[in-house]
């Protein structure tokens, strides 16, 4: 068993980019196969009360021994008390977290990267697109989209997976649609219960009447999709300046020091991961950018 970190993280300076911070597991919520979101309460009350994220950022998570990941914080910006973090058991670190249990301690640092445009998109109407675990760094924007509902136009949300039992967050969707979020979902492979759309998430924009002078597109997912996604805004006549995209890269210090993420001119980890697409747009018609 992985227990908690072998040589505690006792520093209590409160500056520095790099600088790791302990947080004890509060909870650990199952999502799917292989995914898991960590509620976690940083040890320092001074840090924890100072806190803040704006939705779109991440963290970098440190197991001892192992190393440190970047992670979307996936919790709600409104309620910073908790830090949530969606996690995919895929690499050396994320599968040691998967060992870890509810009172063990992880390093964070962060909060990193830019954010989901708040002050550009109120009053649009809002097109959430997303697939798989790419609904986690979306997670917060629609908190805060709900708690603000007044200031939107309509609001969308198209989700898909690669199976039913893939899909994120499913009991929170009634609670969404309540909200006012009209709520579109697909799988690649339906099973006997599925009654939904089967296929690839960018067909879900066949079925929406959208104004393209008003309607904003925030997206996250494999890089295929994204592809697929602005294709399909931009033949809506979706503006290139209403389309942000958040990306993945390989990041390592989450302050554009090391240039693990480098993206043409930019680092991932300071520059994004939420980029507007006229930002990038040169490279993606470059393969493998």
């Amino acid at each position: 068993m992985l227990n908690t970190i072998t040589a505690p993280i006792t520093t209590r300076v409160r500056s520095g980019p790099m600088l790791m911070h302990p947080a004890r597991i509060t909870d650990i919520k199952e999502e799917a196969y292989a995914i898991a979101t960590y509620s976690l309460a940083l040890e320092d009350e001074a840090m924890r009360e100072g806190y803040h994220f704006r939705p779109g950022q991440f963290n970098m998570m440190y197991v001892p021994g192992i190393g440190e990941v970047p992670i979307s914080i996936s919790s709600d910006p409104g309620d910073q008390s908790c830090l949530g973090q969606t996690i995919r058991f895929a690499g050396n670190v994320t599968r040691a977290m998967s060992r870890l249990h509810v009172g063990d301690v992880v390093g964070v640092r962060g909060p990193y990267g830019s954010t989901w445009p708040w002050r550009r998109i109120k009053g649009d109407d809002i097109c959430i697109v997303t697939g798989g675990i790419g609904l986690a760094p979306l997670r917060p924007i629609i908190y805060d989209i709900i708690r603000h509902r007044d200031d939107f136009g309509r609001v969308f949300l198209l989700y898909g997976a690669r199976t039913p039992g893939d899909m994120l967050y499913t009991d929170e969707f009634d609670a969404w649609e309540e909200a006012g979020i009209q709520v579109r979902m697909t799988v690649d492979r339906a099973d006997e219960s599925w009654k939904g759309h089967v296929g690839v998430v960018p067909m879900l924009f066949y079925y929406l009447r959208l104004d393209h002078k008003k309607t904003t597109v925030l997206t996250c997912g494999p890089e295929i999709m994204l592809h697929f996604v602005i294709y399909e805004a931009l033949a809506r006549r979706i503006p290139k300046e209403r389309i942000y995209v958040s990306m993945e890269r390989n990041m390592k210090c989450g302050v554009g020091f090391c240039g693990h993420c480098q993206l043409g001119p930019s680092f991932v980890c300071k520059d994004g991961p939420v980029y507007a697409y006229t930002a990038i747009e040169p490279f993606f018609a470059v393969e493998d950018f």
